[in-house]
């Protein structure tokens, strides 16, 4: 059997919080460590708080995720505060300096409810005047499209494990496109399966649910590079202030 807690192991050997080498890393790690407080929203395994550490961050850290195999990882650190526990459950209060989703976390709100709910929760936490900063998968790029098992990766795991790891979608409508994701052995044994959706929403309509929550969009862009949004652009990168 492979384990969730296997799953989450292997997320950190697949996604490496690495800088240097990834520039979606090196615009959060800026971010971050001109913030005196942070909060990551969907923080995973922990990875972004962990390197602000080991940079010399010494102010207010703080993880949220509802994913406990990911947390536990992330509790490797105990000088971070990390908490179980969706967007929208968020009580904090004029908190923080900056609020940050990650690795596409924001696709995860589907729903309009919850939507709604994480984005006021998110203001909430933050001070008058704080940011939050946040990617979406741009839907003109159908990156979807991508997902299948032609485009399988294999890989050696932590244990020594030979695996092959695909996705496959299931449906794509209404902006909303679910997806299944594969573990298996090389011999093609399942041995861990996830079912995934995510909501693909252009500028405009990010623009209207922000507006709507209180935020001021303070910078869009449409590469890590801090380019522009144009009509080819596969990102949606997100720079809103509590209005």
């Amino acid at each position: 059997m492979y384990s969730d807690d296997d799953a989450a192991a292997l997320y950190d050997l697949l996604n490496p919080w690495d800088p240097a080498r990834s520039p979606d890393n090196a615009f959060y790690d800026e971010l971050v460590l001109a913030a005196p407080t942070v909060l990551d929203v969907g923080c995973g395994t922990g990875a972004m708080l962990h390197r602000a550490r080991e940079q010399g961050h010494t102010g207010r850290l703080v993880g949220l995720d509802p994913d406990r195999p990911s947390l536990a990882r992330a509790r490797r650190r105990s000088d971070i505060e990390w908490v179980d526990g969706r967007a929208a459950d968020a009580a904090w209060s004029g908190e923080f300096d900056l609020a940050t989703m990650t690795s596409h976390a924001f696709q995860c709100l589907v729903g309009d409810e919850e939507l709604r709910a994480s984005l006021a929760a998110i203001r909430a936490a933050l001070r008058p005047g704080g940011r939050f900063a946040f990617e979406t998968r741009h839907p003109q790029a159908r990156a979807w499209l991508e997902w299948n098992p032609a485009n399988a990766v294999e890989l050696t795991d932590g244990a020594g494990r030979a695996l092959r790891i695909w996705h496959e979608v299931e449906s794509a409508d209404d902006a909303v496109v679910t997806f299944n994701s594969t573990t298996a052995a090389p011999d093609g044994t399942v041995l861990h399966r996830d079912r995934s959706s995510l909501r693909f929403l252009a500028p405009e309509a990010l623009d209207y649910l922000l507006a709507e929550a209180g935020f001021t969009v303070e910078a869009r862009y449409g590469d890590w590079h801090r380019g522009p949004v144009t009509a080819t652009s596969r990102e949606i990168v997100t720079v809103a202030v509590r209005a």
